[in-house]
């Protein structure tokens, strides 16, 4: 079966660095890029991840809330944070807080949110989304599941087998 394109977050040809709207997360060696509108739930399922992570003494990091510089080094996609926010996490109707973070990290994969429901609810296999001259896998996790998001990461072989 062929790989599926997702829409294009960065255009091949863009200029980079840019800056997009999406939240950036380190877990274990996994580079990851949570994209969405606005109150899709990206801070909070990279909140579920990174708290996931560190009970099972996984290094986890927040890299960017909401606004994520996207950069081509040696040809690898890289994740960072514009130095206004750096640290810094919007949890919707809560507030916004300081909280550990980590300057940058290599992208492996892109998540964005699944529907549960309907007829968009199986989405297609090996999807791939592009950023800049670079492919990278691409899931689709429903934010508001209740099951943990690093079992789904873990079985799609994003993170570590748990």
């Amino acid at each position: 079966m062929t790989a599926q394109h997702s829409p294009i977050i960065v255009p091949p040809g863009s200029d980079l660095p840019t800056t997009i709207h999406a939240t950036a997360i380190s877990v274990g060696e996994s580079g990851l890029l949570i994209c969405g509108p606005s109150g899709a739930g990206k801070t909070s399922l990279a909140l579920r991840c990174l708290a996931g992570a560190r009970s099972r003494g996984w290094h986890a990091a927040l890299i960017a809330d909401d606004g994520v510089i996207v950069s081509m080094v040696a040809g690898r996609v890289l994740a960072s944070c514009p130095q206004p926010i750096a640290g810094r996490a919007e949890i919707r109707g809560t507030g916004i807080f300081s909280m550990s973070c980590q300057s940058r990290a290599r992208l492996t994969a892109v998540i964005a949110p699944g529907q549960p429901v309907g007829e968009g609810r199986l989405p297609p296999e090996d999807e791939t989304v592009s950023l800049g001259d670079r492919v990278l896998p691409l899931l689709r996790i429903d934010y508001a599941a209740r099951i943990d998001p690093l079992e789904v990461l873990s079985i799609a072989g994003v993170v570590p087998r748990l």
